[in-house]
This record gives structure tokens, C-alpha cells and sequence, in this order.
């Protein structure tokens, strides 16, 4: 497969850490020197539906395809307002589409898990367009009086199509079952029979743990990929990292031996925007012609779960039209 067309969106409440600062006990150098965040977008007035409708239809946009071509829609989401039917059945009906969906949660790494297995669908032969969109609200999922979790967070939507082509190499997908790591629990309803403990609380995260995961899980994922593909570091031109935490990033990057040059960031713009990260900001640097035709990117990212995952692909120049 291949990819073809690239869309983001992303809510208008700008929030800074001078803000969060009026009522947590904060200072915009505390969260900059330990993430390298400096403000994040949150959803205020929108909808999630509607920013990933926004994201699929600019993705949509520079191919020559309509909402009726696609074949099948993969939608990456941790939460939304809906508990059922699944963010994905709501997007068809907004988009106009008619093809099956389904929706993946693998937390901060669910956009990657979801080209895999859009990758296994072409390999079968029964898909020629398929859409992947990232939409997340992690700010929903946050206690606001928690310095340590609510200033990492921001919300917004990322999509890709993709068609029939030979552009991705490789991927590497792995799973390290410790939830204790990063965990939100929720009690939806009480019945009359329940007699066991439910807690109900907002994200609950062990920064260190989670620190050491990611980049242990991404360096070992990059390393699969290129191997896989016979390729060495130096011959990655874009290396687009999870953006969760500059430190995170940098420390990779060392690992790596390569320049800042080749890891792009906006998490000072956005802060940590669970799986539709990387997408947004492949739409942000396709559309400012920081790839160009025949680049090689690395994707790598890591969530809750442990989830990890990374791919290895060659982009074709896309032709935008705003």
C-alpha cells in the first residue's frame, strides 16, 4: 500500500502553561524543561466526530477519490462521547461512505497498529482504498487538578488515505501487558449484583516506567524495522516519534546517532495528542514540503498497554490542493 492523501484538524481553545498555571500549582519552566510543551489545543466547543470529519475530508481532498471509493475505514481511538456504537460507524455516515469500519484502540501507538492491519487487508486482496483516521480526546480522560497528567494532554484528529502500492517496508508491532504503567478506570453503571470493588478515576500514570518503556519499546521496534528492510539509521531520512515528551525523543534520537534534522516535533504546539500524533504531523510536514518523493520515514510510537509500535516506508510526493 501506499499513501495518497494526509489531513489533520484540531480544536481552536489554545491553552499555555502560563494558563494552567492560574490554577495548578505550575509555571510554563516547570512543564517546559520536563516535556518541552508549551501550550496544547483542547476541545471547548467542537465535537470529536467533527474534527476527525474535518481530517478525513482534507485527507480525501488531493486524491481523486470520494468518500463512496473507500473500502474500509480504520478509526484509532482511546475515548470519545460515544461508549457504543464505535467512533468509526459515526465517521462513515458524516463522511458519506458505505464500507465496513472498525475501531483500535492501541492507545498512543493505535495509528500504526491501524496500518498494519490496513496493510493486511491489501495483501489479501480484498481492499484497493482504505482510510485511516486518528482521532483522540485525552483531555476528557484527565483529572484538571493534576499537575502531573493534565498538562501533557491535547486533543485533535489525524487521517491518511491509502490505495494499492508497494511504499511500506516493514513493521514491527509488540505488547508488554503492564497496565499499572499508564490506566484510567471508569464505573459506568451500578448493578444489583455487583459485589467487588470498582474504582472510578481519572488517568493515573508512573512516569518513569513509562519513560523507560517508550524508549525502550521504540528503539527496539526502529531497530526491527530497519532490519527487516536491510536498512541502517543513516539511510532514514524523517524519523516520526510518538509525540509525548521531548526527552523521550531526544533520548531515541541519541540512541539513533542522527541530527535533530531528521526528528521532526510539534509538541510544543500540541502537546501529547494520543495516536493521532504522528498523523497530524505527517499532514503538517507533507503540506509544508518537508518530504519530499522518494524519502524513507520511520514511524515509531508507544501508549498505554504497554503498547509499541513502528513502520518503515518510502513516500510518494503528494500534489495538495487547498
Amino acid at each position: 500500500m501506499k499513501i495518497i492523501g494526509t489531513g489533520s484538524a484540531h480544536p481552536k481553545q489554545v491553552v499555555t502553561n502560563e494558563m494552567l498555571s492560574t490554577f495548578l500549582d505550575t509555571n510554563d519552566e516547570w512543564i517546559k524543561t520536563r516535556t518541552g510543551i508549551q501550550e496544547r489545543r483542547v476541545i471547548s466547543s467542537e465535537r470529536l466526530e467533527d474534527l476527525a470529519l474535518e481530517a478525513m475530508e482534507r485527507a480525501l481532498q488531493s486524491t481523486k477519490l470520494t468518500a463512496r471509493d473507500i473500502d474500509f475505514i480504520i478509526c484509532s481511538n482511546v475515548v470519545n462521547e460515544y461508549i457504543t456504537p464505535g467512533l468509526g460507524c459515526v465517521l462513515q455516515g458524516m463522511l458519506g461512505a458505505t464500507c465496513p469500519t472498525i475501531d483500535v484502540n492501541g492507545a498512543c501507538a493505535g495509528f500504526i497498529y491501524a496500518l498494519d492491519i490496513a496493510d493486511a487487508f491489501f495483501k489479501s486482496g480484498r481492499v484497493k482504498n482504505v482510510l485511516v483516521v486518528a482521532a483522540e480526546e485525552p483531555s476528557r480522560m484527565m483529572d484538571w487538578t493534576d499537575r502531573s497528567t493534565c498538562v501533557l494532554f491535547g486533543d485533535g484528529a489525524g487521517a491518511v488515505v491509502l490505495t494499492e502500492g508497494d511504499n511500506f517496508e516493514s513493521f514491527s508491532l509488540t505488547n508488554t501487558s503492564m497496565p499499572e504503567a499508564l490506566y484510567q478506570r471508569h464505573k459506568l453503571q451500578y448493578t444489583p449484583y455487583v459485589d467487588k470493588d470498582e474504582p472510578d478515576h481519572a488517568v493515573i500514570m508512573n512516569g518513569q516506567d513509562v519513560f523507560k518503556m517508550a524508549v525502550r519499546g521504540s528503539i527496539r521496534d526502529l531497530n526491527r524495522v530497519m532490519q527487516k528492510a536491510n536498512v541502517t539509521p543513516d539511510q532514514v531520512d524523517h524519523y516520526l516519534l510518538h509525540q509525548a515528551n521531548i526527552r523521550i525523543i531526544d533520548t531515541i534520537r541519541e540512541y539513533m546517532k542522527q541530527g535533530w534534522d531528521k526528528f521532526p516535533h510539534f509538541i510544543e504546539k500540541y502537546g501529547n495528542t494520543s495516536s493521532s500524533s504522528i498523523p497530524m504531523l505527517l499532514d503538517e510536514m507533507a503540506r509544508e514540503g518537508k518530504i519530499k518523493d522518494g524519502d524513507r520515514i520511520a514511524m515509531s510510537a508507544f501508549g498505554a498497554g504497554f503498547t509499541t509500535a513502528a513502520c518503515l516506508l518510502k513516500w510518494t510526493e503528494i500534489k495538495y490542493e487547498e
